[in-house]
């Protein structure tokens, strides 16, 4: 259990949290400010695996593209409600 809160935490300081709600704030479309953060998840994962997909392990690449998806749709959303206050 802890390795699995680790991972989500690890995650969420690292790229794809900051790096995923960066890119999310930089467009209005939820969709694509989603699929940004998942984009860096999965190349993230790929990062620091070496490029090698045996060295991936799956929950972590899940996690991290989870968590890359809402860091991009909060990031998006922080863009369109500063921009109508």
């Amino acid at each position: 259990m802890l390795d699995l809160l680790g991972t989500i935490g690890g995650n969420v300081l690292s790229l794809p949290g900051i790096l995923g709600l960066a890119l999310g704030m930089m467009t209005r479309n939820v969709f694509l400010g989603a699929a940004l953060g998942g984009a860096v998840g999965i190349f993230e994962t790929l990062v620091f695996a070496g490029f090698q997909m045996a060295d991936v392990d799956m929950i972590e690449a899940f996690i991290a593209v989870v968590v890359g998806l809402m860091a991009g749709t909060v990031g998006t959303a922080i863009r369109i409600k500063g921009t109508t206050v």
